[in-house]
This record gives structure tokens, C-alpha cells and sequence, in this order.
């Protein structure tokens, strides 16, 4: 588990530098700067739950796995950044968009969630190769 909360993590930060580099690009900033925190890190890191999970869902079509694991993430978004904004310490602020929950959650982001929770699956759940 330990081993899967640092992957995630990881990965969790990397997908955030690059999403925020990419987003950069709206406002034609093509030094393509990233940025997270590194209160992010576990954050991302609780993804490693998802392994547990799979044992139960594993059956389940892609659609609502990947509706499960967006759930998840909403749910930890909302729990972690209510926390942190509390202590005035949140990242991230969405209340400049029109489709936030309390500034924490943005749910236009659920395709976002959505592929970023089917990849976690694919990294904690692949088998090891034999070499």
C-alpha cells in the first residue's frame, strides 16, 4: 500500500504540472510553466485505495468504474480542500468558475477525473512482467 500511495502521489503531481502547463496555453503562455503543491502529494496519494476497490468493481463496465472513481475524487477534493481552506491553506480556488462546489470542486472537471481515475486502475492493477 505504502509503495502505491507514493505511485500515486507521483503521478498525481506529474498530471498536475502538465495540466496546468497545458491550461497556460489559453491565455498564450507558451513557457508552458506547471505548478502543485506540496499538499497535493497525498492527496493524490489516497488514489491507492483504488486498488481495494477494484476488487469489487472490477466487473463493473468502464463507464461506471470510471463514474465511481470520479466520485471518489470529488469526494476527496471536497473533503481535503474544505480542510485546507479552513486553514487558509487550499492550493487551488475555483470560484471564479461557474460550476464550482464551495471553490473546491470544479464538476466540469469530471471528464478530467473521470480518465485521470480508469488511468490510476491501469498503474496499480497491471501485472508485473516476468523478467
Amino acid at each position: 500500500m505504502i509503495k502505491n500511495f507514493f505511485t500515486c502521489g507521483l503521478v498525481g503531481w506529474c498530471l498536475e504540472i502538465l495540466f496546468t502547463a497545458a491550461n497556460g496555453l489559453k491565455n498564450k503562455d507558451f513557457k508552458l510553466k506547471g505548478n502543485t503543491s506540496l499538499w497535493m502529494f497525498p492527496i493524490y496519494g489516497l488514489a491507492a485505495f483504488f486498488k481495494p476497490a477494484y476488487r469489487f468493481i472490477k466487473k463493473w463496465p468502464v463507464p461506471f468504474r470510471g463514474a465511481f472513481y470520479t466520485l471518489c475524487i470529488f469526494t476527496t477534493e471536497f473533503l481535503t480542500g474544505s480542510a485546507l481552506k479552513k486553514r487558509k491553506l487550499c492550493p487551488w480556488n475555483y470560484e471564479s468558475s461557474p460550476y464550482n462546489i464551495d471553490g473546491v470542486i470544479r464538476i466540469d472537471y469530471a471528464p478530467y477525473w473521470f480518465g485521470t481515475g480508469l488511468l490510476y486502475e491501469y498503474i496499480l492493477n497491471r501485472r508485473k512482467s516476468k523478467s
